[in-house]
């Protein structure tokens, strides 16, 4: 079969490879699209370099330590291992592989819990936009943040993958959403639902003298003061930033202000609630997104598709251009 193959860093092409087989408790899926993350363009580039240290399940000190790249996917099941009785050939689905990676391909094997049925009615590519990105913002704001009517939400980086899907479900759990982006994307976010937008090209979101019952930081490019600062007393200030690419690998990247957001969260006694969601594959997860599909609550917005020879350029593109929305691969 074909897939995007990466032996060492900075390095990824298409390749023939061996098809996988389902082992007991796996699904093998006849892939249909797949989308492009911000992990895809840091394990690409083995960035930051202490996650070729704290990460050893998905980098190797010269290389990744999954050769295929890509994790989320949408596809037909084409078989099933021993032991798996909830899907059966012919069942269209949707997942995230996670540390396992393998997406960008034309075949995968997962484990029957890491997916679930495709929403009806969003089309292939839409569906694969969800699992990582949409997961994450789920997990971020009904699960970590606990939103509900009444409470106010920011989200930094609301224009970006989980961004979007942040916007979205925040309205939907009834909090009062103020988004935060860059002036192009303004018209986007605001499409999605927002209550507000702030334009940080215009206006700076720590100066406006309030307070938020939810932070949640996308992007990790303002400091952990800062987020405190806009976080209400008894708050939640969820850190979930992918970072932004530098052209070079750095040392700590994103990483810096996350593990600086940990220590704090264990040695101080004051001030909000820090969290760092660690988002797993989950079909917890994918079934409260489809939940929300099927309901009309949450549309996947896609920036672009490219074809899988095509993936070098959109990991590129979401990595250097500061793509908006989803970037999805039709296989």
């Amino acid at each position: 079969m074909k897939a995007i193959y990466q032996e060492k860093y900075g390095v990824v092409g298409l390749e023939d490879v061996d098809e996988p087989v389902a082992g007991a408790g796996q699904v093998r899926v006849r892939v249909r699209a797949a989308s492009v993350n911000a992990r895809d363009w840091h394990v690409m580039r083995g960035d930051p370099y202490l996650g070729r240290l704290l990460l050893p399940a998905v980098m190797g000190p010269r290389g990744p330590r999954r050769r295929i790249r890509g994790t989320d996917f949408a596809g037909t099941v084409e078989s099933v291992g021993a032991g798996v009785d909830r899907f059966q050939p012919g069942d269209e689905v949707f997942g995230d592989l996670g540390d396992a990676h393998g997406a960008f391909a034309e075949y995968v094997c997962a484990s029957a819990d890491e997916i679930e049925f495709k929403p009806g009615g969003l089309s292939w590519e839409q569906a694969a936009a969800m699992p990582l990105a949409g997961g994450t913002a789920l997990l971020s704001l009904r699960d970590v943040g606990r939103v509900r009517a009444g409470r106010s939400v920011l989200i930094n980086g609301a224009s970006g993958g989980v961004g979007t899907f942040a916007v979205q479900i925040g309205r939907a759990l009834g909090g009062s959403v103020t988004a935060v982006c860059s002036t192009r994307n303004v018209e986007l976010v605001r499409s999605l639902g927002a209550d507000e937008v702030v334009d940080y090209r215009r206006s700076d979101f720590v100066r406006l003298g309030r307070r938020f019952d939810v932070v949640v930081d996308l992007v990790g490019n303002r400091s952990l003061s800062d987020l405190r600062r806009v976080t209400a007393p008894g708050g939640t200030l969820v850190l979930s930033g992918g970072g932004t690419s530098r052209g070079r690998a750095q040392v700590f990247g994103p990483m810096r202000l996350i593990i600086g957001g940990q220590l704090v969260a264990r040695l101080s006694r004051s001030g909000p609630r820090i969290v760092v969601p660690a988002t797993r594959p989950s079909r917890e997860l994918l079934a409260g997104l489809r939940e929300l599909a099927e309901s009309g609550r949450l549309t996947p917005a896609i920036d672009r598709t490219y074809q899988l020879a095509e993936v070098p350029e959109a990991i590129r593109y979401v990595e250097e251009e500061h793509a908006r929305a989803k970037v999805v691969i039709t296989v």
